[in-house]
């Protein structure tokens, strides 16, 4: 399990940017769904999530 884990830690480390707009589009797709009832609360997962995968966030947030 940690050999996948260590691949995943390097996929998303290697390609920042796609990770980050594919977070992007996932927290947009949560916000539709719920009708923007927690719209803060997911900006502020996504831009968590962000800065978890990498050098930081990319993304125009």
């Amino acid at each position: 399990m940690s050999d996948f884990l260590d691949k995943a830690k390097d996929f998303a480390d290697k390609h920042d940017k796609q990770v980050d707009q594919g977070i992007e589009k996932a927290g947009d797709m949560v916000e539709q769904r719920s009708g923007g009832k927690h719209d803060n609360q997911i900006d502020k997962g996504v831009d968590m999530a962000q800065r978890r995968t990498g050098e930081g966030d990319t993304s125009p947030r």
